[in-house]
């Protein structure tokens, strides 16, 4: 797929609009606990995790940051609202971006004062727009958050930075609803040449949260729309990875992982096929290979059906063979089909 062209943002050794997406996450920890958000970003950290965000209320909260930033090596960014002395706070602890919405943090001798800080520190910000931090006159001109609504706010915010020469800049328009939010983004893409992070805000649990985000975000990076992303959900933050990952995996757009590809069964199956690709999928879930997968139900169709994976599996009737590119080149016992399988994904 052709990605939108993006002005590029450096974030500590990462680069926003690049080739990369980025999958981030948020520390959901009281804020005050600074030992539980260190161990929560370290876990972030391990599960995959490229940037993870984490709130500063207040003034006791910056302490998070050079205790987190000690711990871990991805990115950390300081989501502040209101509060410009936050910001800045956040600056000369050494954070590596600040999401802020510069509308709001009050007259233009206060967002000079950050836009210069971060200029000076080499530090990116991200406006971040929902449909609830809409500005009271664009929410009457547009009398709900429509995407037009959330598209002027987001701009307005980016000409505060720019009127203080601050370009470094990522923007974020997220709501609930995922068509206002598809459409949000899609406009904003054709006016202005920021990297975007995208999201579904308020997504949900688990379940209906994963839904929303991968219809929402996916439609997006299909299109080429979107550098950065978050999966919101009401949940441990480490699902919040997962999915992620899951989503540039499903769109081809991590280059170096397993894809794994599995039949929904039908009654030619003779094999506890549900209980094994749960099994593949865990075993495969951290090989660094650009492999496609196949766990298939039957041999009648399954090498046929899965032609294009580079190797699978087959079930037979208390067995399965193993093939490769659709050609079998072995059969084994029910017991023997992981470790076989996972041999043969070593050598390759």
């Amino acid at each position: 797929m052709q990605r939108r062209k993006v002005k590029q943002v450096r974030l500590g050794a990462l680069t926003i609009g690049g080739e990369k997406i980025t999958v981030q996450s948020m520390l959901n920890k009281p804020a005050h606990d600074i030992v539980g958000s260190v161990a929560q970003a370290v876990e972030l950290e391990r599960a995959g995790c490229e940037i993870v965000r984490a709130a500063i209320p207040d003034k006791d909260a910056v302490r998070l940051i050079g205790a987190i930033k000690k711990e871990i090596s991805i990115p950390l960014v300081a989501d502040i609202h209101f509060d410009y002395r936050l910001a800045l706070e956040a600056v000369a602890a050494g954070i590596d971006k600040i999401r802020i919405n510069p509308g709001n943090i009050g007259e233009d001798s206060r967002v000079k004062q950050v836009a210069d800080a971060c200029r000076t520190a080499g530090i990116p910000i991200r406006i971040g727009v929902n449909s609830g931090s809409l500005e009271k006159n664009i929410l009457a001109k547009y009398g709900r958050p429509t995407p037009e609504a959330l598209v002027e706010s987001a701009l307005y915010h980016v000409s505060l930075l720019n009127k203080f020469d601050f370009d470094d800049i990522v923007i974020s328009i997220k709501s609930s609803d995922v068509e206002t939010m598809i459409s949000a983004y899609e406009l904003l893409a054709q006016q202005c040449d920021y990297p975007l992070h995208l999201g579904v805000t308020e997504a949900g649990t688990d379940r209906m949260g994963l839904i929303k985000s991968s219809i929402g975000i996916g439609s997006l990076l299909v299109k080429g729309i979107g550098d950065t992303i978050r999966v919101s959900l009401t949940s441990d933050p480490i699902n919040e990875i997962a999915a992620g990952k899951d989503i540039l995996k499903a769109l081809g757009l991590c280059k170096n992982t397993v894809t794994m590809v599995s039949c929904p069964t039908c009654g030619r199956t003779r094999i506890d096929l549900i209980a094994l690709a749960n099994k593949v999928e865990q075993a495969v879930s951290g090989i660094e290979k650009p492999l496609k997968v196949a766990v298939m139900g039957c041999v009648v169709n399954g090498p046929g059906e899965a032609r294009d994976a580079d190797l699978g599996i087959a079930g037979g009737d208390g067995c399965a063979v193993l093939f490769k590119r659709g050609e079998i080149i072995r059969k084994v016992s029910e017991e023997e089909i992981l470790p076989a399988l996972l041999e043969e994904i070593d050598r390759y």
